[in-house]
């Protein structure tokens, strides 16, 4: 039986490439997703030339008509969670729930943007000359590139792209190539509707062929990334020249801080859910454990027993926890940190192996070191995997410290019941996103997220923010 294969969506229609690549489970690497086309340099071309074509139309379009177009994306998301949820988890990893609860929050975001058309804002002012009006408004940014990463490939590109047309740009939208099915699915729903051809396009394909080619066109005005602090770097040198707009989300090395009084089972809770759901790999995960001494022996001790009755195994199955890494490359850079750990002094708590399943999977127990320093390179470096290391200090004002010494900012977490050190972290933690009593994995859509440091570029994502992005001001002034 042949794999089924799956087409770009350029300029109105689906086409093939000249290659194709497969796509296949993590929880069972004979088991082909399908055929995904990759888009060539002339079809990339072909894409952004159809976007300029299309983005005054779709501009001008009525804001009813762009309200229910994206209304309906929404709706559609939300309508499909379980297949869809399904399907992601089987190509990306992460259990059933976590992939269903992943499309549902997707459509949720076109849902916020889709009302976030109907919600037009501007400014009048009188001039400081007699007889003159200002207007101030906001105008689509233009020809937008979106570059989305593979460990949330329908949120994160839901995220971009609903903002994006909700503000009457025109899309081209470049997925990560581990999970194209996601990314096709979402495109699917986006190709039913009314827009004018050109106004969304999807290229798959590998990040030199594709993204670079879209961030260094003139005739792209902006790119939003997220992905690796290398290959965003890359991406805005390549941008530079054309000095078109850039917002990107890159790496993070986020702590949660657990103080003595904390509520012991509440921090355990926070660190496992915030260091190893979705395998750790994301990108707000706090890999980095900081602990004080009143409730370090306990909280490892804690910890090591939830770590030991988590199971992991295929993501579709019934009462899994925890899935396996993305792929085999992940897998083996995930045990060469946990080698580097004990080389480094770390003591590995528990975990840190690959386990042998009936079926070829990309799967590893959880991770626990204690005793770590924080110049140990694996409380340096993004690990993106289900690693955490417990870095003990002496009190409060160490803790802080530890959690600010870091070359990103993304999130940062406490567990306190102290009103003081709470209010005063939340004032001082050098990150994007600040959590008490809270996982530092997990954020609303209504509200804006982004990161300090190395963590971001750019303007904030999401909430009322994205329009920092997808839109350009414009001041005019009239004499009557």
């Amino acid at each position: 039986m042949n794999p089924q294969t799956f087409l770009n969506w350029i300029d109105g229609q689906w086409l093939a490439g000249e290659t194709f690549i497969e796509n296949r489970s993590p929880s069972d690497t004979d088991d082909l997703i399908g055929q995904y086309a990759q888009a060539t340099g002339d079809q990339v071309q072909q894409a952004i030339e159809a976007a300029r074509r299309a983005q005054p139309q779709w501009a001008a379009t009525g804001l009813e008509k762009r309200h229910d177009a994206l209304r309906a994306i929404g709706d559609e998301l939300i309508a499909r969670s379980e297949e869809l949820g399904r399907q992601l988890a089987r190509e990306e990893g992460k259990t059933r729930a976590e992939g269903v609860g992943e499309v549902a929050r997707a459509g949720q975001f076109f849902h916020y943007f889709a009302a976030e058309v109907l919600r037009q804002h501007g400014s009048n002012a009188d001039s400081v000359r007699p007889g003159i009006e200002i207007d101030v408004r906001r105008e689509p940014l233009g020809v937008v590139g979106i570059i989305t990463p593979w460990n949330f490939p329908m949120a994160t590109a839901s995220w971009k792209i609903a903002p994006a047309l909700a503000f009457g740009n025109a899309v081209l939208f470049k997925p990560a190539n581990l999970t194209p099915a996601s990314a096709w699915a979402l495109a699917e729903i986006i190709s039913r509707q009314a827009l004018p051809p050109g106004t969304f396009n999807l290229l798959m394909g590998p990040g030199e062929a594709v993204g670079n080619r879209l961030a260094s066109s003139p005739r792209v005005d902006g790119i939003s990334f997220t992905g690796s602090l290398e290959t965003g770097r890359r991406l805005a040198a390549v941008a530079a020249p054309n000095l078109i707009k850039l917002q990107m989300e890159m790496g993070s090395k986020n702590a949660l801080v657990v103080l003595d009084d904390a509520d012991l089972d509440l921090a355990v809770e926070c660190a496992f859910q915030g260091a190893y759901s979705g395998t750790g790999q994301k990108c707000t995960a706090s890999s980095r454990l900081v602990v004080t001494p009143g409730i370090h022996a306990a909280f490892v001790e804690r910890l090591a027993e939830r770590l030991a009755n988590v199971r992991v195994g295929r993501a579709l199955d019934e009462g899994v926890q925890m899935g396996p890494v993305i792929d085999g490359r992940q897998l083996e850079a995930n045990l060469r940190y946990v080698a580097l750990g004990q080389r480094e002094g770390a003591r590995l708590v528990c975990g840190g192996e690959a386990l042998a399943r009936p079926e070829r999977a990309w799967c590893m127990s959880p991770a626990l070191f204690d005793d770590g320093r924080n110049d140990m390179q694996i409380n340096r470096d993004e690990m993106f995997g289900p690693i955490a290391c417990v870095i003990p200090v002496r009190d409060y004002d160490e803790a802080l410290a530890v959690a600010n010494d870091t070359a990103f900012g993304l999130t940062a977490g406490i567990v306190t019941q102290s009103l003081r050190h709470a209010t005063h972290f939340r004032r001082h933690a050098q990150a994007g996103c600040v959590m008490v009593n809270l996982p530092t994995a997990g954020t609303d859509y209504h509200v804006p997220f982004g990161g300090r440091k190395a963590s971001s570029y750019g303007p904030r994502e999401q909430g009322p923010n994205a329009s920092e992005f997808y839109t350009t001001l414009k001041t005019a002034y009239t004499r009557a």
